[in-house]
């Protein structure tokens, strides 16, 4: 009796450990998760009973574990979902993301308004993005010189008379490199296509570049857009480590190619822009302030990453989409057939007249980018307190603009996840479609990365189709969407070809 007394004691003990242990794990589950609570929030005094609801997370690394998580799942949007499930549908939520206290916006009204009020929101890049892309670049400076240096470059990627200027390389580029791939057995249908936007955005901004020099540079930029969204741990073996090495390999080659432009300037009168970084090293403000070495380096660094890495991905995905829905396909491929049947015998090759009677094609490539949305958030800052929907983003918080929720909402595009290019019969309100941003920060290249895109696959929907060594293949969403194999299989020749 004594013993059975003496084991059920023993046992009531062990409870009570378990209990206790329990309880104080709890407890200082409590604890942390109030610290950024006091760290950020406390010291808003009354402002902090209008922020949106949410969850700031873990001490330091805030919702960047959750959100890393999620992105690396087959479910990124379980990120959002969480703050759904639990806050409802508010449309902006308060977080820790990046190491700045945040607020999530996700409806097209409110993106809209942060995108657009340059009064009270300017760039708030996170630190880690801002080191890798240049401290010069649009991602980080003012809005007056942003102004100004956008003028000046923009007008050599968009506009009618820069487009017709590349028409004819970007379409003679496109026709060597599908004719190479169908002779190459096996590809990385995605590598190939980078390395062909790669080439072209060369040839736009730095007139010609050594195949030597390209390759490095595209091996660079690859390894530099892993650390872009990565958690800033610069140690051996972590994405930013690795990409801000990458950085550096960059500036070199940049400083390099300054170098020799300058050179070349020397003893000689001045000339006139050929193209983008004589333009940029011609150019000087009313007070005859030329740019540096630095900022010329981060403009040429951050227009060169963007004007191949979204067009390559999104021509892509365009081609893998219609690849899997012949429906579409035979619709794409219709127009397509058209545009050549009405061509003069004497005329060889697309115009610009061409190109925007590709309405389809162009619906194609909308629909592709909403589903993909290449840049799922972009970073703004509060210059003051702004009120949005009832809601404060405080001053000095950051507002993420998160345009994967937009472009994913059922509400707006019913069945969000399927590909349905009809869906673009009917206009959408302002906010609700915004692949290349919105208000004066808009992606400058946005023309020139569409017109891009359609002239890939008028030649590749007449001439081509691709056989995909595994159509289901896993998808990583860091840094971009992409397949795992990075869209490993064929390019065959269709025949008879159109064109």
């Amino acid at each position: 009796m004594t013993c059975m007394m003496m084991m059920m004691e023993m046992e009531s003990s062990k409870w009570v450990v378990f209990m206790t242990i329990a309880c104080g794990l709890l407890v200082l589950r409590s604890i942390l998760k109030s610290v950024n609570w006091w760290v950020y929030e406390s010291k808003l005094g009354v402002k902090q009973y209008s922020l949106p609801p949410g969850d700031m997370g873990w001490p330091f690394i805030g919702n960047m574990w959750s959100f890393l998580k999620a992105f690396k799942s087959r479910d990124p949007d379980s990120f959002i979902s969480s703050f759904v499930s639990r806050y409802g549908r508010t449309g902006m939520y308060k977080a820790l993301m990046f190491g700045k206290p945040s607020v999530i916006v996700t409806t097209p009204e409110a993106c809209k308004r942060v995108l657009t009020d340059d009064t009270n929101f300017e760039p708030g890049w996170p630190r880690s993005a801002i080191e890798l892309i240049g401290k010069k670049s649009f991602i980080s400076i003012e809005y007056e010189e942003h102004k100004r240096l956008r003028r000046l470059t923009s007008s050599s990627i968009n506009g009618m008379e820069a487009l017709s200027l590349y028409l004819t390389y970007i379409e003679e580029n496109v026709i060597s490199s599908l004719e190479k791939w169908s002779n190459m057995g096996e590809i990385e249908f995605l590598t190939q296509i980078r390395k062909l936007t790669f080439k072209i955005i060369m040839h736009i901004f730095l007139s010609s570049a050594s195949e030597p020099i390209m390759e490095a540079l595209e091996r660079e930029y690859t390894t530099l857009n892993y650390g872009v969204r990565a958690m800033r741990i610069n140690i051996p073996g972590f994405a930013y480590y690795k990409a801000f090495k990458a950085r550096k390999n960059l500036v070199a080659i940049f400083q390099s190619i300054v170098d020799e432009r300058r050179n070349q300037r020397k003893g000689s009168l001045a000339k006139k822009a050929n193209d983008m970084m004589d333009a940029l090293i011609d150019v000087e403000d009313d007070k005859g302030r030329k740019l540096g070495d630095e900022e010329i380096i981060d403009i040429m660094l951050m227009y060169l990453n963007a004007g191949h890495e979204s067009s390559g991905h999104i021509t892509m995905w365009a081609t893998h989409f219609l690849q899997k829905h012949p429906e579409y396909l035979q619709k794409a491929k219709a127009e397509q057939e058209e545009i050549v049947k009405k061509r003069p015998s004497t005329q060889k090759g697309l115009t610009l007249k061409e190109i925007r009677e590709m309405d389809y094609l162009y619906k194609v490539i909308d629909e592709t980018m909403r589903i993909i949305t290449f840049s799922l958030v972009v970073f703004r800052a509060a210059k003051s307190d702004v009120n949005i929907n009832g809601y404060t983003i405080p001053k000095g918080w950051t507002a993420l603009v998160w345009f994967r929720s937009v472009h994913l909402d059922p509400e707006i595009y019913p069945n969000p996840k399927e590909f349905n290019p009809n869906r673009w019969n009917k206009e959408h309100k302002a906010g609700e479609f915004l692949p290349f941003g919105a208000g004066t920060r808009l992606c400058p290249g946005n023309d020139l990365a569409k017109m891009e895109i359609a002239v890939f696959l008028h030649h590749f929907i007449l001439n081509y189709q691709l056989e995909q060594v595994n159509s289901k293949c896993p998808v990583r969403y860091l840094p971009h969407t992409r397949p795992m194999d990075n869209c490993l299989g064929r390019v065959k020749k269709c025949s008879p070809a159109l064109t």
